[in-house]
């Protein structure tokens, strides 16, 4: 893992494979809040077999990411790092893949004028309301009660597929789990406060690039049949892909599916 640096005390963690192919993308994956790159690596495997390269990194705050002490980790700054990030490394071909509020990052980077081939919404597209709103608030308060371990226990159901699920049933609401609060003053912690201050009012109209928007239907948090047609009909050069039995996290739990979707993007846009 190599650090790009930012300043005396602030500093961004990333795994960066060039592309191997003439032609090949970059794919630059933007994580969810409470993502981290090893979460892309199945992804990332299987792309750079096909020739393309791959740029995982985590947000400050995020594993191996420096920050300074009282640094507000909001939505303005998130995407600043993602384009300095993008002007310093310059990645070839660019392709932003945006997990949940990442592909909000993603699109707000976009149109502050990143480089991009191509853009990718994965479980992104949605309309905050009173029902969103209560829900990041009870992840802030949870997380501040008793930490991740009830936050995995609790909402890994509404997250997750079946498949995945009964896979990974055993390793959740263990006998005699000890709950713990997150650090307040952790990085972790001042992300999720500053989760639900995010400005989802996006002009998607303006996003006149090839974008491809990834839905999990058994997401049962994020997914709306109705917001998410809405929302992507305004973006205009849109192709949508859905998995039926995947959920919210899909880097972690249809690794295969989403990168076949990926590549089979990555021919559209670089044949």
């Amino acid at each position: 893992m190599a650090t790009f640096e930012l300043g005396p005390r602030d500093a961004l963690a990333y795994e960066q494979v060039a592309p191997s192919a003439p032609g090949g993308l970059t794919f630059v994956f933007v994580n969810a809040i409470t993502g981290d790159i090893g979460q892309w690596r199945a992804v990332g495997e299987r792309l750079a077999a096909a020739g393309h390269g791959t740029l995982a990194w985590n947000f400050r705050g995020q594993a191996g990411s420096r920050f300074t002490p009282g640094t507000r980790l909001d939505l303005p700054l998130i995407v600043s790092d993602l384009r300095r990030l993008l002007d310093g490394l310059r990645p070839p071909r660019p392709v932003l893949v945006g997990l949940s509020i990442g592909g909000l990052y993603a699109a707000r980077a976009i149109l502050e004028g990143a480089e991009a081939k191509g853009l990718v919404l994965l479980n992104t597209l949605r309309k905050p309301g009173v029902r969103l709103d209560w829900i990041n608030a009870a992840v802030v308060r949870v997380m501040e009660v008793a930490g991740p371990l009830l936050m995995r226990d609790l909402m890994t159901p509404l997250l997750f597929g079946p498949a995945w699920l009964a896979a990974h049933r055993a390793e959740c609401l263990l006998p005699g789990t000890r709950y713990e609060p997150l650090d307040p003053a952790s990085g972790q912690m001042e992300l999720l406060r500053r989760m639900g201050e995010a400005d989802w009012d996006v002009p998607w109209e303006r996003l006149d690039l090839p974008t491809l928007v990834v839905s999990g239907l058994r997401d049962r948090v994020f997914y709306d049949a109705r917001d998410v047609a809405g929302l992507a009909a305004r973006l205009p050069r849109a192709r949508r892909v859905d998995l039926p039995e995947a959920g919210h996290l899909l880097p972690v739990e249809a690794p295969e599916e989403l990168a076949s979707a990926l590549l089979a993007f990555a021919r559209e846009i670089a044949p």
